[in-house]
C-alpha cells in the first residue's frame, strides 16, 4: 500500500525538477533553516498549506496554528527576538493578511527580522475586488523593509532567498512575500537557491566603520570627563553584548540602555545605570543630562528617550554608531557619525585603542562615577509595600527573584515599565514592543519565544487590559502544551492611560476603567484547558509564583494589585530628562525639578543636586 504522504527528495542544486510554487516555497524555507512557522490557513493560501501538510508529515518543519493572525505575527516576532533568527508567519488573503499588519508594524518599528507569507487571489483576479482580495503589498509598503508579489512560480526560490537575506542583514526588518493562489499551484523547473547564493548589487549595507571616524571617536573619548554609553536595540540585533561590556570596562564609562536595549549590558554591573527616558531611572536621566560625551550605540534618539530633544544631553558631544545611515543625524546631529555594524565598529574602536596604547586611567571618570553613585543612593527605584493590597512592583520583584534567568515578554503599559525597571535581563531575554507599543503582544510573543528556546523558562508579564487584546492564544498554548507562564498585573484599568488622565487631564477617566465586564481570568484559563491561579493577598504571592513555575504546562496567574499605583519616575511630555515627576521628595507635590545656577561657574543644575558637576562647588 502506498502512503498518502510521499517521500519527496528535494532537487540537488543546479538540477531542475518540476515542482509547484507551493513546494518550492516550503522547500526553500527548510533550506533556509526554518524549523517553525506560525499561521492560520484560508482559501488563497490553501495550496501552500497542502504542501506544508506533506512537509510536516516528513518531519521537515512544524506549524503552530494560532487563533488570530495577529498572534502569528507576534509569535514569529518573539521567536526572532529570542534567537536572532528570522521568524516566519503565514496568513491568507484579505482579512487574514490585514490581521497581520499590526504585527508587521511592531516588527518594523523594532527592527525584527521576519518573513511574512500571505496568500493572494489568483493573478487574473488581482485588481478586480475579488472575494477576500486586499492589496497587502501596498498596505504594508511603509511597514516593511522590502516586499514581493510572486508573479511566476519559477521566481519563488530566488525571492525566498532574497527575502531572508534582506530581513537578516544590515538593519533587520520584516519582508513580505505575497503569493497568488495559482502561483502556488503552477509548476516550474525548480533550481534551489541556498543561503549565500543571493546577489543583490544595489543592496550593500555598510558594516565596517570609517577608520578616520574611529580615530575621531577615540579622541573625544580621551577628552571626556563625563562620558556615557547610550545603548539601544541595535546592540541586541548585532549581538554586541560582549563588546559593549569591554568598551565600558576599558574606558570606565557608565552605561544606560533604552527599552529596546535592555539586556545589552548586565544591569548588575557597577557601571550600569539601567534604563533612561520617560520611565527610566533618575540616575540615568541625570547622567544623560550632565554628561559631556554621549556615545550612542545602535540607538535612534527616540522621543520616549530624549524628552525635550533640544535639552537632551545638551552639554555633550555625540558619537553616533548605527548600521542605518538614515538614523545617524535624524534627530540629533552627531560630532562623530559612524555608520556600520555595531559589533564590528566597537571591535574596531577597541582594537585601535590597543594599537595606540590608549590610556586606561580610571581616575579620569572616577569623580563622574562617584556622582552617579550618589544619585543612585538618593533616588533609588521604590518598591511600595501596602498593608491591604499588593503593589505591582512587588509582583515584578518576586517573579524576578524566583526566575532570574527567564526569558521575559511583556505587553504595553505600566506593567511593561515596572518590568523594565525591576527585572535584570540577560541578552535577548527581554522581549517587548518598544517602538509601536502594541497591546496584546506579550503572550503570543512568549509562545514564539518558548517554541524557539523550549528548554528555557519563558514568562509573560501582562496587564488586565493588554491581555484581553489577544487572549484567544490561550487555545494555542493549550493545543500544543507550550509551557508559557503568564502573569496578569490586574489593577482593573488601562493603567498607563489612567495615570495620564490623572496627571494631565484633570482626573477625567474617560473609557479607561476595565472592571465592568472583566472576565474571571482563572476560569477563563480553565475554559481553554490552561491552569489558572488567582492571587489577592500578600501571603499568597510567593507560593503562587513558585507553584506557577513548578507546573509542567501553560499557566495564567491573575494577581490583583493596588488600583491607583503610578509608575515613577516619569518625564512629562515636553520636559527635559532632568525634570522628573515622582522622585521621593516630590511624591506629594508631583512637581518637576526646578533648576538653579552654580554661584561659582554658572552651571545650570537641578535643585536635587548637592554639588555642581562642572566645578564641584557645593550648591
Amino acid at each position: 500500500m502506498v502512503s498518502s504522504i510521499e517521500k519527496i527528495t528535494s532537487p540537488l542544486p543546479g538540477t531542475p525538477q518540476r515542482r509547484t510554487g507551493a513546494f518550492v516555497l516550503i522547500d526553500s524555507l527548510v533550506r533556509h533553516g526554518v524549523k517553525h512557522i506560525f499561521g492560520y490557513p484560508g482559501g488563497a493560501i490553501l495550496p501552500i498549506y497542502d504542501e506544508l501538510y506533506r512537509a510536516e508529515a516528513r518531519g521537515d518543519i512544524e506549524h503552530f496554528l494560532v487563533r488570530h493572525e495577529q498572534g502569528a505575527a507576534h509569535a514569529a516576532d518573539g521567536y526572532a527576538r529570542a534567537t536572532g533568527k528570522v521568524g516566519v508567519c503565514f496568513g491568507t488573503s484579505g482579512p487574514g493578511a490585514t490581521n497581520l499588519v499590526t504585527g508587521i508594524a511592531t516588527a518594523h518599528m523594532d527592527s525584527i527580522p521576519m518573513v511574512i507569507v500571505t496568500g493572494q487571489v489568483g493573478r487574473a483576479a488581482i485588481g478586480s475586488d475579488a472575494f477576500q482580495e486586499t492589496d497587502i503589498f501596498g498596505i504594508t509598503l511603509p511597514l516593511v523593509k522590502h516586499s514581493y508579489v510572486v508573479r511566476r512560480a519559477q521566481d519563488m526560490a530566488r525571492i525566498v532567498a532574497e527575502a531572508f537575506h534582506i530581513a537578516s542583514t544590515g538593519r533587520p526588518g520584516p519582508v513580505l512575500i505575497d503569493v497568488p493562489k495559482d502561483v502556488g499551484i503552477e509548476e516550474c523547473d525548480y533550481v534551489p537557491v541556498d543561503p549565500g547564493q543571493v546577489k543583490l548589487p544595489g543592496y550593500r549595507p555598510t558594516v565596517k566603520g570609517n577608520p578616520r571616524q574611529i580615530d575621531a571617536a577615540l579622541h573625544l573619548i580621551e577628552e571626556a570627563q563625563r562620558p556615557l554609553l547610550y545603548v539601544g536595540g541595535g546592540a541586541i540585533a548585532a549581538n554586541a553584548h560582549a563588546q559593549v561590556e569591554e568598551m565600558a570596562e576599558r574606558f570606565q564609562i557608565p552605561v544606560t540602555t533604552t527599552l529596546m536595549g535592555i539586556g545589552a549590558f548586565d544591569e548588575h554591573h557597577p557601571l550600569s545605570v539601567a534604563m533612561l527616558g520617560m520611565h527610566g531611572t533618575a540616575y540615568a536621566n541625570f547622567a544623560v543630562s550632565e554628561c559631556d560625551l554621549l556615545i550612542a550605540v545602535g540607538a535612534r534618539f527616540d522621543d520616549r528617550v530624549t524628552g525635550k530633544l533640544d535639552e537632551f544631553a545638551s552639554h555633550a558631544k555625540v558619537i553616533h554608531i548605527d548600521i542605518d545611515p538614515a538614523e545617524v543625524g535624524k534627530n540629533r546631529t552627531p560630532n562623530v557619525p559612524i555608520v556600520g555594524d555595531v559589533r564590528r565598529v566597537l571591535e574596531q574602536l577597541l582594537q585601535r585603542a590597543r594599537e595606540l596604547d590608549f590610556p586606561t586611567d580610571a581616575e579620569t571618570t572616577k569623580p563622574w562615577l562617584a556622582r552617579i553613585n550618589r544619585w543612585r543612593e538618593e533616588y533609588p527605584l521604590i518598591v511600595p509595600h501596602y498593608d491591604h493590597s499588593i503593589s505591582p512592583q512587588e509582583v515584578i520583584v518576586e517573579v524576578g527573584r524566583q526566575a532570574p534567568h527567564a526569558y521575559y515578554t511583556t505587553d504595553v503599559g505600566q506593567h511593561q515599565m515596572w518590568a523594565a525597571q525591576f527585572l535584570k535581563n540577560g541578552p535577548r531575554r527581554w522581549i517587548s514592543s518598544g517602538g509601536l507599543g502594541t497591546m496584546g503582544y506579550g503572550m503570543p510573543a512568549a509562545m514564539g519565544a518558548k517554541v524557539a528556546v523550549p528548554e528555557e523558562e519563558v514568562i509573560c508579564i501582562s496587564g488586565d487590559a493588554s491581555f484581553q487584546m489577544n487572549l484567544q492564544e490561550l487555545a494555542s498554548l493549550s493545543q500544543y502544551g507550550i509551557n508559557v507562564k503568564t502573569i496578569i498585573i490586574n489593577n482593573g484599568w488601562q493603567g498607563m492611560v489612567r495615570q495620564w488622565q490623572q496627571t494631565f487631564y484633570g482626573e477625567r477617566y474617560s473609557s479607561s476603567n476595565m472592571q465592568t465586564g472583566m472576565p474571571d481570568f482563572e476560569l477563563l484559563a480553565q475554559a481553554f484547558g490552561v491552569k489558572g491561579l488567582t492571587v489577592r493577598e500578600h501571603g499568597e504571592l510567593s507560593e503562587a509564583i513558585a507553584q506557577m513555575l513548578a507546573y509542567d504546562g501553560p499557566v495564567l496567574m491573575d494577581v490583583h494589585v493596588t488600583r491607583d499605583e503610578n509608575c515613577y519616575p516619569m518625564v512629562a511630555p515636553g520636559k527635559s530628562n532632568a525634570q522628573m515627576l515622582g522622585l521621593p521628595e516630590q511624591k506629594t507635590s508631583q512637581q518637576a525639578i526646578e533648576l538653579i545656577y552654580c554661584t561659582h561657574c554658572g552651571e545650570k543644575n537641578p535643585t536635587t543636586h548637592h554639588f555642581c558637576p562642572v566645578c564641584g562647588t557645593k550648591l
